[in-house]
Parts: structure tokens; sequence; C-alpha cells
């Protein structure tokens, strides 16, 4: 599971001339090990820490809490792969997560048989981890490598694509809902739940769901959380959804209309189809994500229509949004490998938006759309 990760991340270090690191960061644990901690109430109460990861010299020793053991058991199959648990809950006496945490840290780190630097993913420790680091490591020295793995994720490998698929066909499922349900009476809530309940049946299992559902009315009507807001006889709804299973998102977005829309809506939703078909059109390995994120604003700019505030698109994989991002300053070239979204909009605060979004796989001559959802007028 995930060892072309972790040959890839084998070879950086050494070109950075190191044969120890410690990674912290969840992402970078999850993308390197697929590890993904059962977390939609946020951490453990129990955890004493982030996850760990500790490379040395070809092998790699993932430290967990106890009761996230089961989340990783195809890892132990592994054969650069240890797994090392710690204590969370218990009834025999006090939990202490952190120190636990710390001591099974402090003997992973003092058996390591290597010499010489130390890579560090800094940002994600606690202060405790770092104390312990320090006092292991002694007078070694630590470089710092938080932003080493995140140019390594844009490039997916088969089975990530396969996992990604699966998120897709999710969010695929929440939108043939969406299109099913929504009418005037009905609060944004209302249609949150019937999507979500929706996609947690199909898999028998939870599963996370961001992003948007929001009635055109919205002054700010670009996105945000599902609320008590009703839907009204002439509103546009859009509804943007991501799922995260086996520790990786999906993205995708739709407009719906609770009855039939009105000239000017039709016209911009439209227009945005074009849009989108568009900056579809210039996806290929080579282009560079601000040249298709100017090209397709001067598309809508040229329109007559307001150009949106938001990201052109961004990538996906153990984030909901990873390099290459789809914006004006970014300069990164599109290469084979990487799955990114594309999300042209238009907006009229308080009256009525429209947003629309796939998502592709950037091919060798050019690219695959991954989601089917039904992106046209409804209503």
């Amino acid at each position: 599971m995930h060892a072309q990760q972790r040959q890839r991340t084998q070879e950086r270090l050494a070109q950075g001339g190191l044969t120890r690191a410690l990674f912290a960061d969840i992402h970078s644990i999850k993308w390197l090990t697929g590890f993904n901690p059962p977390i939609q109430l946020g951490p453990s109460f129990f955890v004493g820490g982030p996850p760990l990861l500790w490379y040395d010299n070809g092998t790699f020793t993932l430290i967990v809490l106890d009761g996230h053991a089961d989340s990783v058991a195809a890892f132990g199959a592994q054969p650069d792969c240890t797994l090392v648990t710690y204590e969370g809950y218990t009834i025999q006496k006090p939990i202490t997560g952190g120190p636990n945490l710390s001591a099974v840290l402090r003997d992973v780190v003092g058996s390591s048989a290597g010499g010489g630097p130390v890579g560090v993913e800094a940002r994600s420790l606690t202060f405790l981890l770092h104390d312990v680091i320090n006092d292991v490591l002694g007078g070694v020295t630590s470089s710092t490598i938080d932003d080493w793995l995140a140019p390594l994720r844009m490039v997916k490998t088969a089975e990530e694509i396969v996992k990604l698929r699966d998120n897709f066909a999710l969010s695929d499922l929440g939108h043939r809902v969406a299109r099913q349900v929504i009418k005037p009476g009905l609060r944004e809530i209302d249609i949150w739940a019937e999507i979500h309940g929706s996609i947690q049946r199909e898999v028998g299992e939870r599963v996370p769901l961001g992003n948007d559902c929001v009635v055109g009315y919205r002054q700010n009507n670009i996105g945000g959380w599902p609320g008590d807001l009703l839907v009204r006889e002439d509103d546009s709804v859009i509804v943007d959804l991501s799922t995260v299973r086996h520790g990786y998102w999906s993205d995708s977005c739709a407009t719906y209309y609770a009855t039939k829309p009105g000239e000017a809506q039709s016209a911009a939703h439209r227009m945005i189809e074009d849009a989108l078909a568009f900056a579809i059109s210039l996806v290929r390995p080579g282009v560079q994500a601000n040249e298709i994120d100017r090209k397709v604003r001067g598309f809508i700019e040229a329109r007559g229509y307001p150009v949106y505030p938001h990201h052109t698109g961004h990538g996906v994989g153990v984030t909901g949004h990873e390099e290459p991002r789809i914006v004006p300053y970014n300069e990164v070239p599109l290469a084979a490998g990487m799955v990114i979204l594309l999300e042209p909009g238009t907006y009229v605060p308080g009256a009525w938006g429209v947003r629309l979004e796939d998502a592709l796989l950037v091919t060798e001559d050019g690219a695959e759309v991954l989601t089917t959802h039904e992106k046209g007028m409804m209503g």
C-alpha cells in the first residue's frame, strides 16, 4: 500500500542528504502509508498528538493511537514498514496520551542506528514532541522538511486514482439526489440531509461531506454551510460536494433551480457551461496553471458577466485543495497524472449564482473527465 509514494520520498530525502526523517503532517502520513484516521468530529479525545512516521535508512515506522490500529491493518504487511501503537483510552489510570506518545517516540528514535542530520516536519509537532526530538537527537542537526512532499503529491499513482474515482462516484450520487429533491419549501439543510444520507447508505459507513449548499438570495451566495434558509420559487441552489473516503477527497459542483429559471439565470447557466467546456479544452501537459486561470476569467469577462472572485480550480488528493492551484500567481505546469478540479462561476449577490465544476485526470494528450454528474439546467 502506497509503496510508490514511499519510494519517491526516499529519493527526495536522499537528494537532500537525509537518511532519517520524522513526518508529522497528517496529509503526508496518509499519502505515505494509506493510514486514514477515523476523524469526523475532530481528533480523538485520547490521542497524544499527531500520528507520526519515522524514517530510518529505508524503513518507515508508523506511530499511532492503539485505538486506530484497525485503520492501518494492511500497513503491517508492507516489507518496509513497522506499526507501533501507544495507549490512549483506559479506565485503570488517568488518560495520558501525550506522555505515552512521547515515550514511544523516544524509544523509536532512540533505537535508530543511523547518524547524520534528520529531516523534521516541524510545523505539525506539539511542544512536547519537539522537546523529545531535541532531547533524543541531542546535537544532531535537524532540517525542516515541511513542504518537501507537496510537489511529489501532485502526480497521482494508479492506486490513488482508484481511490479518487471511488470518491467521485459518491459525489456524483449526491448530485443525482440533489437534482431529484430540490423544490420550493425545502431548506438548505433538508437538501443536504438527503444528499448525505444517500451517500452513507450507499457505502454502509460514515462518510464526511463538505462543502456548500446555498440559495441564490443569500447576500454572500458563492458558498457556505447549509442552514435554515428556504428554497423559494425562483431560487437557484449551488451544491458543491466533497466526500472523504480512503483518506482521499472528491469535489464537484452544479447549480440547480427550484422552478424553471428566468431568462437571466438561464443565460448565465449556459454561459458557465460553455466556460467549463472551454476550461477543460485547455488542459494538457505543459500548460501553466495561471494560463488556464487567465483564459477562463477572460472568457467570462468578454461575455459581460461578473468574474468569480475565487480560484478557477485546484488539485485534489489527501486534501481537498492541493497543488496545482489554478490561480493567477501559479506558474506550475500541468503534468500527466495530476487530478484537478475546474469550477468557473458568476454571481449576483442577493439574487442568484451559477457555478459548475468537474474533476479531470490530466492525460498524455489532454484530459479525462472523472465526474459524471449532470450539470444542465433543471426546474
